[in-house]
């Protein structure tokens, strides 16, 4: 999690941004973001940043947005069902909102000269950098994995993925900021290096905060805890009515003494019409 100081810089930078879109100012402007295809797209990523990816494709940003199959084997043993995993994340994609008309949709494996970034960025970063980064952290453990130099290098695969749209915007929560930041220090030395390539690169904050799982840990499918969106009303209801809850009359947000369905509910703006 970035310190204070400077998720405020970046805050005020992501205001003065949304502004300058609202204002019309949609030319400069180029996103990128993306998923990994390891199962079904989530309500955490729906009102994480994809309504935000809408918004801004909507507004007239020149949109993109990245399959990132090749970095599923970063904390998984296996490539199994990654084909159909891709289609229904196109699926999931277009049920959203997102239209191919308007924004750019690919994968990894689509474009290889975008991994050969790699090389010439790992030499831009220390491996002290690299192992502060605390979304790292949480990856290894959430899978349980050990910390592989693929996992250790993550963020700096998706600085590829940025940097190689000649991105600079991405639609981010506050936990995804440190990954922002390293792509933001490799544009930075490698124009200093090599002559000014890369543009300046912005995280866009979404007002929504941190979503919770059904177990009141942070929404994720590596911990088995979400609510997925191509689910079902009668889906999602069994699924909630299942998870852990409270007592109390009233569902109010409450994360630290009240982690469970209450938070969740309350944070997406779900009302259950549960009887006191």
């Amino acid at each position: 999690m970035p310190n204070e100081g400077s998720y405020e810089a970046a805050l005020k930078r992501s205001n003065e941004i949304q502004a300058d879109i609202q204002a019309g100012n949609v030319s400069k402007y180029t996103m990128l973001t993306g998923d990994r295809p390891t199962g079904r797209l989530h309500l955490g990523h729906y009102f994480g940043t994809i309504r935000e990816r809408v918004r801004l494709q909507e507004a007239g940003v020149n949109t993109n947005i990245i399959i990132a199959d090749y970095q599923v084997i970063t904390d998984r043993d296996t490539t199994e069902h990654i084909q159909d995993n891709v289609y229904n994340m196109v699926m999931d994609y277009l049920a959203c909102g997102i239209d191919p008309r308007k924004t750019m949709i690919f994968t990894h494996s689509a474009v290889p000269a975008e991994n050969q970034l790699m090389l010439p960025f790992l030499s831009l970063v220390t491996e002290a950098e690299m192992e502060r980064n605390p979304t790292v952290k949480a990856e290894q453990e959430a899978s349980g994995h050990a910390l592989t130099g693929l996992l250790l290098t993550y963020p700096v695969h998706q600085a590829c993925d940025i940097l190689f749209c000649k991105g600079n915007i991405v639609p981010v929560g506050r936990d995804q900021l440190p990954h922002i930041e390293i792509t933001a220090k490799i544009a930075h030395r490698f124009n200093a290096r090599y002559g000014k390539v890369f543009p300046d690169v912005a995280g866009l904050l979404t007002s929504t905060p941190l979503i919770p799982g059904l177990d009141g840990r942070n929404m994720s499918k590596s911990y088995g805890n979400a609510i997925t969106i191509s689910m079902t009303e009668q889906e999602t209801a069994k699924l909630i009515k299942k998870s852990k809850t409270d007592s109390e009359r009233n569902i109010t947000f409450d994360p630290e003494n009240r982690p469970g369905v209450s938070a969740l509910l309350t944070t997406a703006g779900i009302c259950t019409g549960r009887d006191p």
